[in-house]
């Protein structure tokens, strides 16, 4: 496939991306052939997605909200409004490497704001509505930003934040902020001012920061924009596909599934925004909007299955799932109704994703896949070894393109991460002897009771299987003969009430699941604490246990197996 006035750089690009639609299924061929396009210059927005777009009147952006509004933009469409917003921008001073803060929902802005950008040659720190005045001002002074692109329901929590930087308001005209309507009267033709190089930067993410003050973590014009072409072997979209990644916009995953993989593929990302999530809405939408392929994080699955999904005739052909395991009956459930198997991957916010099941893959049950193209992937045991256990590691010989820069303003924390020659994801996992990886659990969340080696991912797997529990989080709690046992701190689904009674049928459950070294030995009934990305803050657990044990206390609702 090749688009008119494609540069040499997108006929490069796009001659990649068409080598693994043409290996979609084919896992070992598109290892063996795939190489990671090289440029000194490339910028996706004018390179590839200008050129695939001009006089494209396919849908490239498909938006309904749940009171039936829907807005419809075409490759074509998009590729104008975004030269109409980046000169808009470029006359309210936005320039190469200015950082801009974008804090806007699923609205037709978000899109456009960051083509435009991209064009620009400027950096976007993409934020989440969540955030507090806090959270913004720590963003705009470790980020040094110089805009705000944000909602004018949301342009309050700014109202407090100091610093020197131009505000942009999208919806509604709000004293104080330039109103972003105006940039429709801005031209369509737009100049760039000199070439980008393909290392300049382009996002700059900041991690949920589960045990410290977030990590900033910098991308640039290859690392997602390239990079993501290992996303889109793993996902299977092809051209004409209509994709809905369930996700929230501010985080690393909406810019994988909702922007830079959906349209390397020449997919039309669909969204359908609800206040409150319900499964049968989402299940007519995807039977109503004619959703292809979906992304869901494991906690909508688990919600969708509780309706009667047979009832649904689905449209849908690639089904994934990503971020924990899903129950065994839950992928069953979707196997049964829809003839569709949900397919795990493995990624972080510094990469693109690295290890996945494909389509046209055989799975195994718990595992995450086998490397993806152009993802060199080592374990690495305790003695910095290759092994069959031991830390997920990226060998940096090969120069891997679907890796971040590194840490920004950190070059301590970036010469860690990366040192010996290996990018360390600080995650935990097992080979086995067909490639396949199941993931462990994070390095500095595994531990040890009576000297056997713990992997909470694995019992929260088990646990998550009971009706009752929602949500789980396995934690060491000290013991004077064990050294530590394993504590489950579980939060209740509805309809279910804690309770002495309750815990003995977990403990019960846990002891015919698990192997007798893993046995859950204390649980305790209780909202688990989250990072705003809703990430487990495991290390909160922690230090709550260790004072309750040396202290010799309870919680009112903690009970022991020995009771």
């Amino acid at each position: 496939m090749k688009a008119a006035g494609l540069t040499k750089a997108g006929e490069t690009f796009l001659a990649a991306r068409d080598l693994l639609l043409r290996h979609r299924l084919d896992h070992e061929a598109a290892v063996r052939e795939f190489r990671w396009p090289a440029f000194d210059e490339f910028n996706w927005a004018l390179d590839y997605f200008d050129a695939v777009a001009a006089g494209n009147d396919s849908p490239a952006l498909h938006i309904v909200d749940e009171n039936g509004t829907e807005r419809v933009r075409s490759f074509a469409e998009m590729s104008v409004r975004s030269n109409q917003l980046a000169n808009f921008l470029r006359e309210r001073g936005v320039r190469r490497g200015d950082c801009i803060l974008l804090m806007l929902g699923n609205e037709v802005a978000l899109w456009e704001t960051l083509l435009a950008a991209m064009k620009l040659g400027a950096v976007v720190s993409p934020a989440s509505s969540l955030l507090t005045p806090a959270d913004l001002q720590d963003r705009v002074s470790r980020g040094n930003v110089c805009h705000v692109i944000t909602s004018s329901v949301l342009a309050q929590k700014f109202d407090g934040v100091k610093g020197a930087f131009t505000r942009i308001a999208v919806g509604r005209n709000i004293p104080g902020w330039t109103w972003y309507g105006l940039s429709e009267s801005s031209s369509d033709a737009f100049e760039p001012e000199g070439a980008t190089r393909a290392t300049d930067p382009l996002l700059l993410y900041f991690t949920s920061g589960t045990t410290a003050q977030p990590k900033m973590v910098l991308h640039t014009h290859q690392s997602y924009p390239v990079g993501h072409l290992s996303t889109l072997f793993f996902t299977g979209l092809q051209p004409g596909d209509r994709h809905w990644n369930i996700s929230s916009p501010g985080w690393a995953k909406h810019a994988w599934s909702s922007f830079f993989t959906p349209w390397n593929a020449e997919a039309t990302v669909f969204i359908y925004n609800y206040d409150r999530f319900q499964a049968k809405q989402v299940l007519d939408a995807l039977v109503r909007h004619r959703v292809t392929t979906i992304c869901a994080p494991p906690t909508v699955w688990r919600m969708l299955v509780q309706e009667p999904l047979s009832d649904y005739r689905v449209s849908i052909r690639e089904a994934m799932s990503a971020g924990e395991p899903l129950n065994p009956e839950v992928i069953e459930q979707v196997q049964r109704a829809w003839s569709v198997t949900i397919r795990d991957g493995y990624g972080q916010t510094e990469t693109t994703a690295l290890v996945g099941n494909p389509p046209g893959q055989a799975l195994k049950p718990g595992s995450m896949g086998r490397p993806l193209v152009g993802c060199p992937i080592v374990l690495l045991d305790d003695d910095d070894k290759p092994a069959d256990e031991g830390e997920v590691c990226i060998e940096l010989t090969g120069s891997p393109v679907n890796l971040t820069a590194g840490y920004h303003g950190d070059e301590g924390r970036t010469a860690g991460a990366m040192r010996g020659g290996y990018y360390r994801t600080g995650d935990v996992a097992v080979r086995d002897a067909d490639g396949y990886l199941t993931f462990v659990g994070r390095a500095d969340d595994v531990f040890k009771a009576s000297d056997y080696r713990i992997s909470p991912f694995e019992l929260e797997s088990v646990l998550i299987e009971h009706p009752a529990i929602v949500e789980a989080a396995v934690i060491p709690s000290p013991d004077p003969m064990r050294h530590t046992v394993p504590k489950a701190v579980v939060t209740v689904a509805a309809g279910y009430e804690p309770s002495r009674e309750l815990a003995r049928e977990i403990f019960s459950f846990a002891r015919h699941a698990l192997a007798p070294y893993k046995r859950i030995r204390r649980l305790e009934f209780a909202q688990l604490p989250k990072t705003v990305s809703g990430k487990i803050r495991r290390v909160e657990l922690r230090g709550i246990e260790d004072e309750r044990r040396a202290h010799g206390e309870r919680g009112p609702l903690e009970f022991f197996e020995d009771d």
